[in-house]
């Protein structure tokens, strides 16, 4: 069956996306470049999203007390072992929110990464009221010299989720971001959690139908995770029937059918999110993410389904 990103596999998969666009396998380099966040340092709230634990998904390279450049000669050190078919890294700013200050700040980080050898764009992980014109102004003028992709965290289509999480900010804002980054030219990233609390299985279907209108060239879905420590443990401690946490083969379901509503031009990054073991509440599933994805391939051949089967129905 031909598909219309143009390979047989069932989703429109960004490692194909990649190589497609680079002719070769390029490999993210996760950095932290020592941000915050507005809920977190009191320009919009304190504490931070409930959910939220940096320390579980950075690796040990990854230190803000570290320069930008020394992180990322280290990360090429440390993903050439695994992976020694990649030549060609995206700086990744990933920790907290990276437009999170003045953007000549932001343009004396983004320009260091870009000299590095081997560098060949930019993915910044950053909230949708971290950005302004100026900004937008900086990311576009780095665009048209190599690849950036903006990526905000959506979370939730539903403010009264983004609301208890402490997201302090609201569907709209995410929206109307996206809407503009586009606009410029820029490529838009979302992330997008399932499972948090008081959503129904529903509720997380239908936002396949609302995120679909966005003008977003990528997608990175997650599980829910709890990690020690969060608000958002003791939240579930309190109050676990507010919470779907799904099994691997529930979620593997869920995002079948999920994944059927999507808009067939985004670009899928990730079905589901890892755990590593020392930080979690709970235990977490036993695959790795490539063990996963493969057995939701399995599924999705299955049961002859693929993206956007059921787009626009």
């Amino acid at each position: 069956m031909n598909f219309p990103w143009g390979h047989q596999r069932r989703f429109n998969s960004y490692p194909d996306y990649m190589r497609k666009l680079f002719g070769s396998r390029v490999q993210k380099l996760t950095l932290d470049a020592g941000f915050t966040c507005p809920n977190r340092d009191g320009t919009k709230g304190v504490g931070g999203c409930t959910f939220c634990l940096n320390d579980a998904f950075n690796p040990s390279y990854c230190v803000s007390q570290k320069p930008v450049t020394r992180q990322i000669k280290e990360g090429i050190s440390f993903h050439e072992k695994r992976y020694r078919r990649a030549s060609k890294y995206l700086a990744y700013f990933q920790a907290f929110s990276n437009t999170h200050a003045p953007v000549e700040h932001l343009s004396e980080l983004f320009n260091e990464a870009l000299r590095v050898e081997g560098v060949v764009g930019l993915v910044i992980g950053t909230r949708p009221d971290c950005m302004d014109d100026k900004k937008l102004a900086l990311l576009k003028e780095l665009s048209e010299r190599c690849y950036v992709v903006v990526e905000y965290g959506i979370e939730s289509v539903y403010n009264k989720t983004l609301e208890r999480v402490n997201r302090c900010h609201t569907f709209e804002d995410a929206a109307e971001a996206i809407r503009k980054t586009a606009d410029k030219g820029i490529h838009v990233g979302g992330h997008v959690i399932f499972g948090l609390p008081g959503e129904s299985r529903a509720e997380m279907l239908k936002s396949a139908e609302i995120l679909s209108a966005l003008p977003l060239n990528s997608i990175k879905f997650h599980q829910l995770q709890l990690f020690k420590g969060t608000a958002m443990e003791q939240e579930y401690k309190e109050k676990p029937g507010d919470f779907l946490l799904f099994s691997e083969d529930e979620y593997l379901g869920f995002m079948l059918e999920y994944i059927e509503l999507l808009n067939p031009e985004f670009v899928v990054e990730r079905i589901a999110g890892e755990t590593p073991p020392r930080y979690a509440v709970m235990r977490p599933w036993g695959p790795r993410y490539d063990q996963i994805l493969v057995k939701f391939e399995k599924l999705l051949e299955e049961r002859n389904s693929w993206q956007g089967k059921r787009y626009g129905e």
